[in-house]
């Protein structure tokens, strides 16, 4: 059953308490009822904020351990205020703008738990696109001077599908690859796209074989004009100049490319619920999804890009 506040007055007097936050997560991590992962007793006591004992053969378990909040030092009050947060501001936040909102005492500390609710935003087990899907790719910081196409250039490439709902946009994915052959977008559709349904690309070299591999494949071969992409794919189009704005907007484009990917995630996040009416029930959906995703240290997160947390105001 879904249960989450439905304004932020009702968040605030449900969420004002530390205990009132691990009943939460106790209900996320067992619905029906604590079970002791050793002998499956369903008795348990607190010894310990999140920990628990069970009745029966005294083992011990977190409710937070594997998930994201996982060694957190921070009170989950804090938490469930960035993660109600994060999900009510419709275009998304900075970490200076969360670290500001929630008065913590480093930016450091504010990029971390972002990347953290950005990592718990996707599902592994999520539903792949179907029926009429559009992809292609872009570089994510535009062309290099005097390079067109799909060259080698010291940019991110990321590839996007988007499937369609009548002339409009429906849900999308993305990814960052290596670069745009075979063997990285045919990847890609595997991983995304439900066999049996239809994909309309251009005619880049990279997509020839999809139609062998369980796919409908629909090619559109467009002139040297790349204007003319937009034209002829203009969902996946769409979809692309909106992230560009999205990561230019709100994050003024101050993202390093080994952290692009977790970007890439909230943008999806975001994008395939924008119709949704409640705040509360995306505030839902991260803590149900941050429940169920694996935690990694703040030291790996920092590690892959030292200089995007050291500018202040980016990401």
């Amino acid at each position: 059953m879904e249960d989450y506040p439905q304004t932020i007055t009702e968040f605030e007097a449900r969420f004002s308490r530390e205990a009132e936050c691990r009943d939460y997560l106790v209900r996320m991590r067992w619905p029906e009822g604590f079970r002791c992962p050793g002998c499956g007793c369903a008795k348990a006591s607190l010894v310990r904020d999140t920990l628990f004992q069970c009745s029966q053969c005294r083992r011990q378990t977190s409710v937070t351990a594997g998930t994201i909040f996982q060694d957190a030092r921070k009170p989950l009050t804090i938490w469930f205020r960035a993660i109600w947060y994060v999900t009510s501001q419709k275009n998304g936040v900075s970490a200076l703008g969360i670290q500001r909102v929630l008065g913590l005492g480093s930016y450091q500390t504010a990029w971390t738990w972002l990347h953290k609710l950005r990592r718990a935003m996707v599902r592994p087990d999520r539903d792949r696109l179907s029926g009429w899907v559009e992809v292609d790719e872009t570089y994510f910081g535009g062309l290099e001077e005097g390079r067109t196409g799909r060259g080698h250039v010291a940019k991110a490439l990321i590839v996007i599908a988007v499937q369609a709902e009548g002339p409009a946009i429906g849900r999308i994915r993305m990814r960052v690859i290596p670069d745009a052959s075979a063997d990285s977008l045919h990847g890609f559709v595997r991983d995304c796209v439900e066999p049996g349904s239809t994909l309309h690309t251009d005619g880049w070299q990279g997509y020839a074989g999809l139609g062998k591999a369980g796919y409908d494949h629909e090619i559109t071969r467009r002139g040297k004009d790349p204007r003319q992409a937009g034209k002829l794919l203009h969902r996946v189009h769409r979809a692309i100049s909106l992230l560009k704005r999205w990561l230019l907007g709100t994050h003024q484009g101050g993202i390093s490319h080994p952290h692009l990917e977790y970007y890439l995630d909230e943008f999806t996040f975001r994008f395939n619920r924008r119709k949704s009416g409640s705040r509360g029930k995306l505030f839902f959906r991260l803590v149900q999804q941050a429940m169920v995703t694996a935690p990694e240290p703040c030291h790996v997160i920092a590690q892959r890009s030292q200089s995007s947390i050291q500018s202040v105001g980016v990401g």
